[in-house]
């Protein structure tokens, strides 16, 4: 009985001694944090997406908490809402910022793109992209693979299982980019949302010769610019032989997706009545 007595008293003094030694070690060390950068932490989603270009949920939280104005801040997970939430903690005023979301720039699916071989691989578009082409002719259509569904933490993202491509689900997404990182193959671009202003975009993004791109996919760009021949608006480009429209300079008339021979152009929301609709 004694040597146990003595053990647990040698054990529980050690005990004490350290916890005296780590108390003081603490208070000697100790790191003063903002209050506020919890009180922010705890109304931002915790998806640590990089969506508002800082490493994560409690960086954007730390900088807004010390911020001098809350221009240029915006969590693209959490919302308008909790920006106004955020505002009232530190006491400014909390710009709307302009919702983002990806779109799509490929539309060929199974039906679309012939395939002409068999990947047996690891299920990876960036490891399929490294290695040669894809099962298609086609060097610029989305692999299937699902890089961009992974790296998707707001399940905004799925492979259509018809078509074999990625879709993006709009009401989900926040626009925080991750996809369009992920993407060996640049097909998914962030683009503004405007209240009462319609998405308009080309779902291609072959930049072979026409000629070789219709035998490569046939809704594919082929570059023949009647798109923007009809756009008003300057919002439509062609560079090296793909249609690209410029979502800012866009008024969302839909005489582009109406002119394109290729069905390579489409939208989301109501377009303004075209000429021809109109003049109908």
């Amino acid at each position: 009985m004694g040597v146990i007595s003595t053990t647990i008293l040698v054990i529980g003094g050690i005990g004490v001694l350290a916890a005296i030694v780590l108390y003081f070690v603490a208070k000697k060390f100790y790191v003063y944090e903002n209050p506020k950068i919890a009180e922010i932490e705890e109304l931002l989603p915790g998806a640590n997406c990089g969506g508002c270009g800082m490493s994560g949920c409690h960086a954007f939280a730390k900088a807004c908490a010390e911020t001098d104005s809350l221009d240029g801040f915006n969590c693209t997970g959490a919302g308008k809402d909790i920006m106004e939430k955020i505002s009232v903690i530190v006491g400014l005023e909390a710009k709307a910022g302009i919702r983002r979301v990806a779109v799509m720039k490929c539309n060929g699916g199974c039906s679309e793109r012939q395939i002409v071989n068999n990947y047996d691989g690891v299920t990876s578009c960036a490891m399929e992209g490294a290695l040669y082409q894809g099962e298609t002719d086609c060097n610029y259509g989305c692999l299937g693979r699902g890089d961009c569904v992974a790296s998707c933490i707001f399940d905004a993202l799925h492979i259509d299982s018809e078509s074999g491509i990625a879709v993006v689900d709009h009401e989900k997404c926040v626009g925080c980019g991750k996809c369009v990182k992920t993407c060996p193959r640049g097909l998914l671009e962030l683009v503004p949302v405007i209240d009462d202003k319609p998405i308009v975009w080309v779902t291609c993004m072959n930049h072979d010769k026409g000629a070789l791109a219709m035998k490569e996919c046939t809704v594919s760009c082929i570059g023949c610019g009647k798109c923007k021949r009809v756009c008003e608006h300057g919002a439509v480009d062609v560079e090296d032989f793909v249609a690209h429209i410029n979502p800012e300079l866009c008024v969302g008339c839909g005489e582009c997706e109406a002119a394109c021979p290729r069905g390579s152009i489409t939208h989301i929301g109501d377009l303004i009545p075209t000429k021809k609709e109109a003049e109908s």
